[in-house]
């Protein structure tokens, strides 16, 4: 276990915590084979249905850590050395079809802007403050940054963000769709952690097959999609959580769902 990030697995919740608060957490090497790691471990796990990103102290995460490659002799391979890890590790996420929430409060900058757009729901304190902030420091997005901020807000506005690098209140990101709700910094973990138990409680492979058709639904024509959707279907129509989910329809009871 990394000591800058921390996994805990509960009633199938995965927390994972960037835990180097005094620079912000901020990512050098260790944060991102830290991260690698700990997903390495979530995406073998079969008790988790739903991960949580977070970060300890004031920020969610300021970015990467400009000193670690300020002091590197040579910055190109310490910039990929850096940044592979964690690209290796949001495509095993990502991959996996569980979903993610993301915990934010204050700086929400560089990547760490990009891992919190990444996140399928995001819950932002009130003082968060977003920002792409790469051309600021020289450089283009990672992370997936373009990628998901193109999809949440379309080119236009996307140009916009990442070029003028303007700063993103928390009541201005939830009017452009980067974050989901706003809440007081005192209730963010709890909030959180409520939409991430709830998602947890339903049925598994349905809610990654949800996941993974809203995901691909802008790179699919309407006939291909069509076509994922009924196979999606039929293949939580063979389940016990299908079964069960019939029962309970049908004897007005809540539902509980294994899993198989």
């Amino acid at each position: 276990m990394s000591e800058v990030v921390d996994l805990t697995v509960e009633d199938g919740v995965a927390r994972i915590r960037f835990r180097r608060p005094e620079r912000l957490n901020a990512l050098d090497l260790a944060m991102t084979t830290g991260f690698r790691a700990v997903v390495a471990r979530i995406v073998a796990d079969p008790s988790v249905r739903v991960v949580v990103l977070s970060g300890e102290g004031r920020a969610f995460m300021a970015g990467g850590d400009l000193a670690y490659l300020k002091a590197a002799e040579d910055r190109s391979r310490a910039a990929r050395e850096l940044i592979a890890p964690i690209h290796e590790a949001l495509v095993a996420l990502n991959d996996s079809g569980l979903p993610v929430l993301a915990a934010i409060q204050g700086a929400v900058a560089g990547a760490g802007l990009s891992l919190g757009l990444f996140a399928d729901l995001v819950v932002a304190a009130e003082d968060a403050k977003l920002n792409m902030a790469y051309l600021r420091v020289g450089a283009p997005t990672d992370c997936g940054g373009a990628w998901s901020l193109t999809r949440l807000v379309g080119p236009r506005k996307a140009m916009e963000i990442a070029l003028l690098c303007e700063l993103i209140d928390a009541t201005g990101a939830l009017s452009l769709g980067l974050v989901n709700r706003v809440v007081p910094n005192a209730d963010l973990e709890a909030e959180t952690l409520a939409l991430a138990r709830r998602i947890a409680s339903g049925p598994p492979l349905a809610t990654r097959l949800t996941r993974g058709l809203i995901a691909k639904a802008t790179g699919r024509d309407f006939a291909d999609h069509l076509a994922a959707e009924l196979e999606a279907f039929v293949a939580c129509a063979g389940t016990e959580d299908f079964e069960e989910a019939l029962d309970a329809f049908l004897g007005k009871r809540a539902p509980v769902f294994t899993g198989r």
